[in-house]
């Protein structure tokens, strides 16, 4: 489970989600995807499903972005992670992906992995910037435009790396 207090990063809080988050998580979720997720979904994601780690990031009292995972064993898979479009390139994708990353090694995972899409370039940058590597390929993954997903994976969190 996430830390229930905040983590602040140079004025900005990382924290765990909440269900009273959903309005501002609901509005770079829409902005964010074509294929947006459900406000149920995030309100099952974060009440019932005891898998789902979800992250939001705050800066001057708004949520900025946001970012989940499910850990299962020593295998943690990145659900989601956003950002509001105003809030770009400003480093609070790479914050809030160190959290998930620092959180996923908290609960005992050792990989993580996640699916992005082929042509999402600032994703993929960041999580090679993060020490992910492309491992496979799943052809047609995304609904909404047949668009392949890269699979990423990140192995070794457990070891300690300086």
């Amino acid at each position: 489970m996430a830390q229930e207090s905040p983590r602040l990063t140079g004025g900005e809080e990382i924290r765990r989600m909440r269900v009273a988050d959903l309005d501002q998580v609901m509005d770079i979720e829409v902005a964010a995807f074509p294929s947006p997720w459900s406000r149920e979904a995030y309100r099952r994601e974060i009440a019932d499903n005891s898998y789902a780690h979800y992250l939001v990031m705050s800066a001057g009292g708004e949520i900025v972005g946001y970012g989940g995972m499910w850990v299962v064993l020593d295998e943690a898979h990145v659900t989601n992670l956003a950002v509001a479009p105003a809030c770009r390139r400003q480093g609070y994708g790479g914050r809030l992906l160190s959290a998930l990353i620092e959180l996923a090694t908290a609960v005992g995972a050792d990989r993580l992995t996640l699916e992005v899409r082929r042509s999402n370039q600032a994703a993929q940058t960041l999580y090679i910037r993060h020490g992910f590597v492309v491992c496979g390929v799943r052809r047609n993954y995304y609904a909404d435009t047949q668009e392949d997903a890269l699979v990423m994976v990140k192995e070794g969190l457990r070891t300690v790396r300086r």
